[in-house]
């Protein structure tokens, strides 16, 4: 009898002793989900930056995106949004993040010229390489799923030149972004068809391709998705413009967003079981 009292007396103790050191632990979790900043949307901008693009061409993406930002119709649209969190990335084989300009909340005139000023002068990535959009919707997955903020909805943007030739295909990274309840939307640049010899680009005689009907096929994905086309590099500032407008006044709700906990547990699982590969 004394040894069952003993036995129940410490596993008592372990019980509260577990709690002392646990509790915290938990209660950390729990106020770093209460400490989400809620906003209207989340963007993410993935900028293709592969070989495909030379250095005046890059300047026209980042230019024109700038620009855009700067569009008196859009800071009023997101003036009247409850705060929408944007973040940029480039992107080609692979994703560097010391060439990210990492999340920022957009709610007023200021932050959001801040913003335009960060794209207009963002360094590029001097590793250009092939062209992975696979690569790049899962890094903006994760970039959503890691932030800290608690958005309607959720977007990301892929703009490129070109189609997906390494790397995951992104027709199976949109369906895991789409479980989680990420809209992919595609802005295509039509450009010359360029083939590769032995890692070097060679053009060919053939005219533009299809590039937008690719994207439908391929990238885009989810309730409302939509590809915004510039007809060259040009046309970039025009198209990007219009997606922008577009993305800030969705005509779709979604009501059936999944949760936010949802959202970070499914992607650490297939994190975790990446891993282990």
């Amino acid at each position: 009898m004394e040894a069952k009292k003993h036995n129940t007396s410490l596993a008592r103790s372990l019980t509260k002793a577990a709690a002392v050191v646990w509790l915290p632990v938990a209660l950390l979790h729990i106020e770093a989900a209460l400490a989400k900043t809620p906003v209207a949307i989340e963007l993410v901008l993935a900028v293709d930056t592969s070989m495909s693009i030379d250095a005046f061409e890059y300047d026209l993406l980042m230019k024109g995106i700038a620009s855009a930002f700067r569009a008196p119709e859009v800071v009023t649209l997101i003036g009247q949004h409850d705060g929408v969190a944007v973040m940029l990335f480039q992107w080609s084989s692979e994703i560097d993040e010391r060439y990210t300009i990492p999340w920022q909340l957009l709610k007023d005139p200021a932050s959001i010229s801040a913003f335009a000023a960060k794209v207009e002068k963002a360094e590029r990535n001097p590793n250009r390489v092939f062209t992975g959009i696979g690569t790049a919707i899962d890094y903006g997955v994760r970039s959503i799923t890691e932030n800290a903020f608690d958005g309607h909805l959720l977007n990301i943007d892929v703009s490129g030149d070109g189609r997906n030739n390494i790397g995951v295909p992104p027709s199976i990274s949109r369906r895991e972004a789409s479980a989680l309840g990420i809209v992919i939307n595609g802005l295509p640049i039509l450009t010359h068809i360029v083939g590769y010899s032995n890692g070097i680009p060679t053009s060919t005689e053939d005219d533009f391709y299809d590039l937008d009907t690719y994207y439908r096929e391929n990238v885009i994905f989810g309730p409302g998705a939509f590809v915004e086309t510039a007809n060259d590099y040009d046309d970039f500032a025009r198209a990007f413009l219009r997606k922008l407008l577009r993305e800030i006044a969705p005509q779709i709700s979604q009501e059936d967003t999944v949760p936010r906990t949802l959202i970070q547990e499914t992607h650490a699982r297939r994190r975790n079981a990446y891993d282990r590969r």
